[in-house]
């Protein structure tokens, strides 16, 4: 079996992250849970109509066309529409944008333009590449080139410089211990700016003044430290700080806006001798390294060799976590979603505690992004779970807190009465690929007010070939295509006669991948005769119906055409009945 390239040490269904020559046996589900996780084309339309249920439960008109986007349960989020993106023939691990650029590291030999077949049109591009965020296009004037698998990228705060770290030693065929500074526009190192790390860099946070590290390393150069370093931005000098992580790595660094303090994440047990604040996460001073007050840690607690935080970012005013739990190996956590916590006293704003590995967020101006593999959303009135699992891969959360977590039924560790965000309606297929053997999707997401991009190792979006990065857009730039989904026998028309010239039609909702709220319209013998409005989601879409008056004895066409605000439409077959 192929070993993960990323080596996380997640919790994965199927394939699991866990450290090489170890079998990666399929978890199974704890107490309450269903059969094996498997499902055909995870994520796919399929699996999402099979996690319906029928039921009368409100749904929240939280999508791209929201009708009331002041209400902070509600917000606007970007369109479902997979926009034309360059591909990948492997896996992207993360990225950063300058301006108009994408950069994605991640591990892969070639890039092809949207819309190419595998192994079509190709142009070289070894673990690096750049695209335009508006056009979706290669970048082909920034050409560098990694020698092994880049985890992490990051832009020095005025857009001068590209910091990447990885496993890599070699890059545009010079030595570079694990990490480099690169011209952002042509992808040369820039020189003079050369740190030894003693192995994998797997986060960078950069100032004008100091590049921040966390990883797996043990030294930069001579030096030791535990998994955490800060190097001089001018001449990648090894500076004095040196909180020491123990009992695992670090994943992930954000800094606090005022440069302050530095929140790090990751699978360590210890932070400063401490686990409490310190256990998988922890807040230093970004000058000192010493230890900081970090409240989120009294409530997420995951680290050791089978749980850890993810990935941390932040939108300048809140701060976001992701992270995992893989119980069958006795994983030491507590939380498979995510969080948003305060800068102002580094406390829990939100919880989601949606379930299924969490891999990565973004929080736009009006809402947050995550990637995953969430299957369970039930705690914070989302979907419920399906046997066999389906899995949602790419989902948006309101940046407030609107209500509170209800009490876990599934096994899980329970945050009842926490403080939950709402679950947007933003529900983009996105499939699991083979690149890492890890049977995954999305692993990364970012974006700016316009955009939202997302890499991994995805071989398909929306049902249509688009491998391992795609682009989504705010409706005045998307093409706001998405419609009704369900074009299956639900949608259509069941007819009875209850009584003398009367007709009864019924028929089940539909659902939208960016739209809450749908119209329907019943015809009779091709002429409207009535009109509806429903919100509903995949998993909520109640019988609707509507009786006619019609002559007694009489024989009627009823078809049913379902609409979302930018008319896209589904019709449903057309069917006839002889009235009593």
């Amino acid at each position: 079996m192929k070993r993960p390239w990323r080596n996380w040490g997640l919790l994965r269904h199927g394939s699991q992250g866990l450290p090489p020559g170890t079998e990666h046996p399929l978890r199974r589900s704890p107490a309450g849970f269903g059969a094996a996780a498997r499902i055909t084309a995870a994520g796919a339309s399929a699996a999402l109509v099979a996690a319906v249920v029928l039921t009368t439960a409100p749904v929240a008109g939280a999508d791209s066309a929201p009708a009331d986007p002041g209400n902070p349960a509600t917000p606007v989020t970007v369109t479902a529409d997979a926009l034309p993106t360059v591909q990948i023939d492997g896996v992207v691990w993360q990225q950063a944008i300058i301006g108009d650029t994408v950069y994605a590291v991640g591990k892969f030999n070639t890039a092809r333009p949207a819309g190419a077949a595998s192994g079509s049109q190709t142009t070289t591009r070894k673990n690096i590449l750049a695209f335009s965020l508006s056009t979706g296009k290669l970048v082909t004037t920034f050409n560098a080139s990694l020698n092994a698998q880049g985890l992490t990228v990051a832009a020095s705060p005025d857009g001068s410089r590209l910091y990447v770290g990885g496993d890599f030693t070699l890059v545009n065929g010079t030595a570079a211990s694990r990490v480099v500074a690169l011209n952002p526009q042509t992808g040369a190192i820039i020189p003079g700016w050369a740190p030894k790390v003693s192995a994998t860099v797997r986060a960078i946070v950069a100032t004008p003044d100091t590049v921040y590290l966390g990883g797996m390393f043990s030294a930069v150069g001579s030096s030791t430290r535990s998994k955490l370093a800060a190097v001089r931005a001018s001449d990648g000098g090894l500076l004095a700080w040196k909180p020491n992580a123990a009992g695992g790595r670090v994943n992930a660094l954000v800094l606090a806006p005022d440069r302050s303090k530095l929140v790090a994440g990751g699978a360590f047990t210890t932070l400063n001798g401490s686990n409490r604040p310190g256990f998988g996460l922890g807040a230093v001073n970004a000058t000192t390294g010493a230890s900081l007050a970090t409240p989120v840690n009294d409530v997420v607690r995951n680290a050791g060799s089978n749980a850890a935080i993810t990935s941390l970012s932040s939108d300048g005013s809140n701060w976001y976590g992701t992270a995992y739990i893989f119980n069958a190996r006795g994983g030491t956590g507590n939380l498979e979603g995510s969080f948003s916590a305060n800068w102002s006293n580094l406390g829990i704003k939100w919880i989601d505690d949606c379930h299924g590995d969490s891999y990565s967020m973004f929080a736009s101006d009006t809402a947050v992004y995550k990637a995953g593999h969430s299957h369970y959303c039930l705690n914070l009135k989302g979907f419920p779970q399906t046997d066999p699992l389906s899995y949602h891969r790419a989902l948006a959360y309101s940046k407030a807190a609107t209500g509170t977590l209800t009490r876990d039924t599934k096994g899980f560790p329970s945050f009842t009465g926490k403080p939950a965000p709402s679950l947007l309606t933003w529900f983009p297929d996105m499939d699991t690929g083979t690149a890492t053997g890890q049977s995954q999707g999305p692993w990364t997401v970012t974006g700016n007010s316009s955009y939202v991009v997302m890499g991994g190792e995805f071989k398909k979006v929306n049902l249509k070939g688009q491998q391992g990065l795609v682009r989504f857009a705010v409706r005045s730039i998307a093409p706001n295509k998405e419609g009704p989904v369900s074009s299956s026998s639900p949608i259509n028309p069941a007819l009875t006669s209850p009584s003398a010239g009367k007709i009864r039609v019924r028929w089940q909702s539909n659902w939208d991948r960016d739209n809450t709220s749908l119209t329907y319209k019943v015809y009779r013998d091709g002429a409207l005769i009535n009109t509806q409005s429903k919100s509903t989601t995949f998993w909520n879409r109640p019988t609707m119906e509507f009786t006619d008056t019609v002559t007694a004895a009489s024989t009627h066409q009823y078809r049913i055409v379902s609409s979302d605000v930018f008319g896209n439409t589904r019709t449903s077959a057309t069917l006839s009945l002889k009235a009593k």
